[in-house]
């Protein structure tokens, strides 16, 4: 998990393009966010959890 866990990889995560610049959100909590944060509440977007169980 700890290869995987991170903001990119939730179904929570959002990527937009603003004014020639990228905004990460966290649409669960309500603010911006990076892709490399990891907070409690994360849950794996399929792909990530189908590359998780392969590997157990």
């Amino acid at each position: 998990m700890k290869n995987y866990h991170c903001c990119a990889t939730c179904i929570h995560f959002s990527a937009q393009k603003k004014a020639g610049n990228m905004i990460y959100r966290c649409e669960r909590l309500g603010f911006t966010t990076k892709t490399h944060y990891q907070f409690n509440c994360w849950v794996p977007k399929e792909k990530v959890r189908k590359l998780m169980e392969k590997e157990k």
